[in-house]
């Protein structure tokens, strides 16, 4: 795992400036490698590569980077890991090719020498985000894997300077780097808290799309932008060739393809060990693990003493069955509140899913005891585990039978009651059946009775349904999300809502939260329910292996039940979360009313501050609980003031 940058600049630069300019942006993101760096420049074709280095494959000088083929071809800066090196480094040995070192790196290189970028591309297993140089073709390639694991920026400057970087911050250390706000940019994240891709906070800077390679030339610096890979490709495949076997063949050919993932990814020349919440998900990662391993396996989680918001218990329990050496870590308010000063920096555009604070604590922690981490992620969207999948269900059976009406009869008898009345109601049923935050999940429900259940989706994955009454000259653009043409591709409603989250949520929420707490504490995340193949296997699975008993992820339930109790697994979906709401209304008040003044609202120029500051009223009074969109306003403005403190442009 490492940190990337470089650029592509036409008209002419001298061979120190070039390198000054490539060592700043290596500087700035040193902690995604403090184990070196490097910097390569060609002054006659104006491009630069820089590369930090986090050892993880062959900690020798051979695997140094930036790093120049044998024939002295290409030259490669390369963020990632790749699983399948040994067996590509063989095929290529075969064909002739002589390798230095045993580094994934050189594999990578030597491939796009012998068999051409995107042909290489194609065969690679992993996690990566590629810069390639071709000193003939004098061309610049950018890749980022099939899922988005890795993140990668570029931008094409006006004076046709081509810039990335794994995070911006590198971006921003050139000179030529754009710095407008784009306020359609921010719209897209006060409904999300998050900036989907390709846009990112900037004007002109964009996130490289998962799956994609874009290509620019010193002799056409008009970048070409194209997929390798797609979920659509997945999506289709698996409705034309899908899984007809048993329930136990699939459940043979799931274990069989989901260890050798996990196995694939233990591979490391450094300590490596696996964050363990006590889920479905990352309880069955470190059973794999801990199955495919001759030590106990080293797992890792951090626990809350706030009611709500303690999955520890249950990890230790999953560990101690395991028999895996568990380290766990119980963190005071104090400490999870120390860490929201950093989050503009290690997040660098605005980011609000309040998630970011635990996962950055367990990323520390598990650094101080391993270099590498396996995690969980991937497999609610894969194999039907959010919460929203079922309640869109419900809906939709409810869209379907009620006359309008009726519907909006029911949604206003709903909004008669304040969400704390409902959250009483909600005390006769039993814990382990009660949503949390029962009554703000039925008003929401009211918002979404008279809509068809693609609004549904809509209204349940927005925070501010209408940023663009609040966004000062926001334009929201409309997105994948908006796609009625996805209702004649992926027919089912369920699937359509899975195939979104993938696109959209995976890679701009959940993997970037975890790419950006980790590599802020020099860790490297591995992400083995997101190797394509399984995600190609998950999309050729029938329903019922995914949804049974009103039940989803069911056929990953059945493997993990082969080496951990059921009674250890089943119960209520918790989230991994801290109690941001009631932070804001005690310790964190002082801090969020600084954030939320007039002032702040005038002096970046952003927001509308009377409809938040309404929201924010009624939170600290105890009326409502707005945590997630009073959030979203807080980071914003808390990254406004890192990185414009003059005011918004």
């Amino acid at each position: 795992m490492c940190g990337i940058a470089g650029f592509l600049a036409p008209r002419s630069h001298g061979h120190d400036l070039l390198d000054g300019l490539a060592q700043r942006m290596g500087d700035v993101i040193v902690h995604r490698g403090p184990d070196g760096g490097g910097v390569w420049t060609d002054s006659e074709a104006g491009v630069a590569f820089t590369h930090r280095r986090l050892s993880i494959i062959d900690l020798s000088t051979a695997g140094h980077q930036p790093m120049t083929s044998g024939q002295g071809r290409m030259v490669i800066s390369y963020n990632g890991e790749v699983y399948n090196a040994a067996e590509l480094r063989a095929e290529l040995q075969a064909s002739g090719v002589e390798f230095k070192g045993h580094s994934d790196t050189e594999v990578i290189l030597e491939g796009c020498v012998r068999w051409g970028v995107t042909a290489t591309i194609k065969k690679l297993i992993g996690m990566f985000a590629i810069a390639l140089w071709d000193r003939s073709e004098k061309q610049l390639w950018l890749v980022r894997d099939r899922l988005g694991i890795k993140p990668l920026y570029w931008t094409a400057a006006p004076n046709q300077t081509l810039i990335f970087g794994s995070e911006l911050k590198a971006l921003r250390a050139h000179p030529d780097c754009p710095r407008e706000i784009d306020r359609n940019a921010v719209s897209a994240f006060m409904r999300h808290n998050y900036i989907p891709g390709p846009f990112s906070i900037y004007k002109g800077i964009n996130k490289l799309q998962p799956g994609h390679i874009l290509r620019v030339s010193v002799d056409n610096p008009t970048p070409v932008n194209e997929a390798y890979w797609s979920m659509d490709d997945a999506v289709n495949q698996g409705h034309q060739t899908p899984f007809l076997g048993s329930d136990a063949e699939a459940l043979d050919a799931l274990e069989t393809l989901f260890t050798d993932a996990v196995s694939r990814r233990m591979i490391a020349d450094v300590p490596l060990g696996a964050f363990l919440s006590g889920g479905i998900d990352s309880s069955t990662v470190a059973a794999l693990m801990q199955a495919n391993s001759t030590q106990p396996v080293k797992t890792f989680s951090i626990g809350f003493n706030e009611d709500g918001f303690d999955e520890a218990v249950h990890a230790k329990a999953v560990a101690a069955h395991l028999g895996a050496d568990h380290t766990e870590l119980y963190v005071t308010p104090d400490e999870a509140r120390a860490v929201i000063p950093k989050l503009p920096d290690y997040y660098d555009e605005p980011f609000a899913d309040s998630s970011q604070i635990p996962t950055y604590l367990v990323s520390a922690m598990t650094r101080q005891h391993v270099t590498v981490a396996l995690s969980g992620d991937g497999g609610d969207e894969l194999f039907t585990g959010y919460n929203r999948y079922f309640q869109a269900r419900k809906i939709g059976r409810m869209l379907n039978l009620a006359p309008s009406p009726l519907r909006s009869a029911a949604g206003a008898a709903i909004r008669a009651f304040p969400p704390s009345f409902w959250d009483g109601v909600f005390k006769l049923i039993p814990p382990s059946k009660r949503p949390p935050q029962a009554g703000d999940k039925m008003h929401k429900l009211s918002t979404v009775l008279n809509t068809d259940r693609d609004g549904f989706y809509r209204r349940i994955i927005s925070h501010w349904p209408q940023p663009d009454d609040i966004v000062i000259g926001g334009h929201e653009a409309k997105g994948v999300i908006w796609d009625d043409s996805l209702k004649q591709r992926i027919p089912d409603f369920t699937q359509r809502m899975q195939y979104l989250d993938t696109l959209t949520y995976l890679p701009d929420d959940i993997l970037t939260k975890v790419d950006r707490a980790s590599m802020a504490v020099s860790l490297e995340a591995r992400v083995p329910i997101l190797d394509h193949r399984l995600v190609e296997f998950a999309w050729r699975l029938p329903e019922n292996m995914k949804i049974r008993h009103g039940e989803g992820k069911w056929l990953l339930r059945q493997l993990l039940y082969k080496y951990v109790p059921k009674s250890m697994i089943d119960r209520p979906k918790m989230g991994f979360g801290v109690p941001i709401g009631d932070w804001m209304r005690g310790p964190l008040q002082e801090w969020a009313d600084d954030l939320l003044s007039e002032s702040m609202f005038k002096k970046h120029g952003l927001l509308e501050a009377a409809p938040v500051l309404e929201k924010w009223r009624d939170h600290k009074s105890g009326r409502r609980n707005w945590q997630y969109l009073i959030w979203d306003v807080l980071m914003l403005h808390a990254w406004a003031e890192k990185h414009h403190a003059g005011g918004a442009a």
